[in-house]
């Protein structure tokens, strides 16, 4: 016969009563929280998975923040884009219509003035600020304007040539930004003549343009010499820079004495211009390589149609290449945009794929994680009502023994 004290049946009780209201307490903290697992004690396994998941989902957070501000930026850019090729557009229509030679000198400066609200409205754009108070367009020196005036009045790009880059998945960057310099300063322009002749008098060249670009992209150089070499017959000898001959891409010497009308086109090499009132010894140079600023063609363009006078014929020329090079410069603008557009598009496209993968894989982390971690409320539910029965039938039982003893038989 075993001996059982009032005390191991006091402390027995007691140690039971604990261990069902622990029970208890736990199932009504996971019905509280939502969370099956509240401690690593609960599920230790479980625990560890849902840490790594936890993990996982800051990653793609943080690599989506990314995301939004690698849209916003390519965004803003590709609108500010948008902006500045409207304002080439319609300065391209004001440069035709000053091409117009029934205008009078009144009409072609009222164009001007027009022009420079354009112009001012194009720097505008190029300084773009984005959402934190930096120039778009200025490289690195976000808090630098990417144009101001110097003082002559000229547009100047004022920023570096840095490009930022930002991570929006592992191994995966992004361009987010673009100099201005790329865009709107380094463009390819028309080509153009001058005089270098020692002591100029009334000769002058001019119409100059690609006639041939397969022609002349055949050749080494981009920039030539033209010297008058005989009057009657009228012939002029072109060289590259320093009088080296003009050779092919393969080195070989090209014939150099070409035929000429006074006041005709002349074709060499790729190129049309058109020599007038020269003499022997007369001197003149192409140069076929020229950058210059969208803001450089409408200043030029600008100053011109102020200064230039059609009444002669040397000015009637001078304004003639004035309107056609200023528009080969704006389509050349045009196309440097267009051609930025193109390669911004790609990189926004490239940041909605990530975007929409960095979606689902939230989403798959999080129906893993609540799988894991979420409770099951109505498996829950029903364990506490159990529990909280099986308490209160252990009370009772506790209360009724409790107050047993073996004076009450004596």
């Amino acid at each position: 016969m075993i001996r059982i004290s009032s005390q191991q049946i006091f402390s027995g009780g007691i140690n039971r009563l604990q261990e069902l209201n622990t029970t208890l307490n736990n199932t009504q903290q996971q019905i509280s929280t939502g969370k099956r697992v509240n401690t690593p004690s609960d599920d230790p396994v479980a625990a560890a998975r849902i840490l790594k998941l936890d993990q996982e989902l800051s990653r793609v957070e943080t690599y989506q923040r990314n995301v939004n501000l690698a849209n916003n930026r390519l965004s803003q850019e590709e609108s500010a884009l948008e902006s500045a090729t409207d304002i080439i557009q319609r300065v391209r229509e004001l440069t035709v219509q000053a091409g117009n030679g029934s205008l009078s000198a009144n009409d072609r400066r009222s164009i001007s003035s027009e022009l420079r609200e354009r112009l001012g409205q194009l720097a505008s754009v190029a300084n773009t600020r984005d959402a934190s108070g930096e120039f778009i367009f200025s490289g690195f020196q976000g808090s630098v304007k990417a144009f101001q005036q110097d003082p002559s009045g000229s547009w100047v790009y004022q920023g570096d040539e840095g490009q930022r880059n930002l991570e929006i998945d592992d191994g995966v960057t992004v361009p987010i930004s673009d100099h201005g310099k790329g865009i709107f300063v380094t463009i390819p322009a028309a080509p153009t003549g001058e005089v270098t002749s020692a002591a100029p008098a009334n000769e002058r060249i001019s119409g100059v343009k690609v006639s041939n670009q397969a022609a002349l992209e055949g050749l080494s150089i981009g920039d030539f010499e033209i010297t008058v070499s005989s009057i009657a017959p009228n012939e002029v000898t072109i060289t590259g820079p320093g009088g080296a001959p003009v050779t092919d891409s393969q080195g070989n010497s090209l014939p150099a004495t070409f035929a000429f009308a006074d006041g005709e086109p002349i074709q060499a090499f790729g190129l049309e211009f058109t020599i007038s009132n020269a003499g022997i010894g007369d001197s003149f140079a192409i140069d076929t390589n020229q950058k210059q600023s969208v803001f450089k063609t409408i200043e030029n363009l600008v100053a011109g149609l102020e200064s230039i006078d059609k009444s002669t014929a040397q000015g009637a020329a001078e304004f003639d290449d004035l309107i056609a090079n200023s528009l080969i410069n704006l389509d050349n603008a045009q196309e440097s945009i267009v051609l930025k557009q193109t390669e911004l598009g790609g990189r926004m496209n490239a940041v909605e794929s990530t975007q929409q993968f960095l979606e689902d894989s939230s989403v798959y982390t999080n129906q893993i994680r609540s799988e894991l971690q979420d409770v099951d409320y109505a498996e829950a539910i029903s364990n506490l009502s159990f529990q909280s029965f099986v308490l209160q039938a252990a009370q009772q039982s506790f209360a009724q023994v409790s107050q047993l003893s073996l004076f009450d038989r004596l």
